[in-house]
């Protein structure tokens, strides 16, 4: 497995024990499709959250919602309705970002952004 993949799955872990800590149920992880990938799919209560997760280290440069282009949000779009159409059309969703900063000392810290994108 690279680093980067490790890295991403580490943070992916830790976006979900984040929102199972929050009082979200995680329904999926990773979740594929041909429009490309979900990271996280999640409820709480009656809506879907679809949850974008992006990991920084120390010294990166920009915040990690920067990296959440207008392109990738298309893709994101795309894959959420192959995912709702398959399981639950009717459901109520939202798009949200995860950031993951990797702070001195190997401690992690999430924020979390609601309705971080249409």
């Amino acid at each position: 497995m690279s680093r980067a993949k490790a890295a991403g799955d580490q943070g992916e872990a830790l976006a979900a024990c984040f929102l199972e800590e929050h009082g979200y149920t995680v329904l999926e992880r990773q979740w594929r499709c041909r429009f490309g990938e979900l990271d996280l799919v999640a409820r709480k209560g009656e809506t879907v959250c679809f949850v974008e997760v992006k990991r920084r280290g120390p010294r990166s440069i920009g915040l990690p919602r920067e990296f959440v282009d207008r392109r990738k949000q298309e893709r994101l779009r795309k894959a959420a309705a192959a995912y709702l159409s398959g399981y639950d059309p009717d459901a109520f969703a939202r798009f949200d970002v995860a950031e993951i900063y990797e702070e001195t000392g190997g401690k992690f810290r999430v924020e979390y952004l609601e309705n971080a994108f249409e």
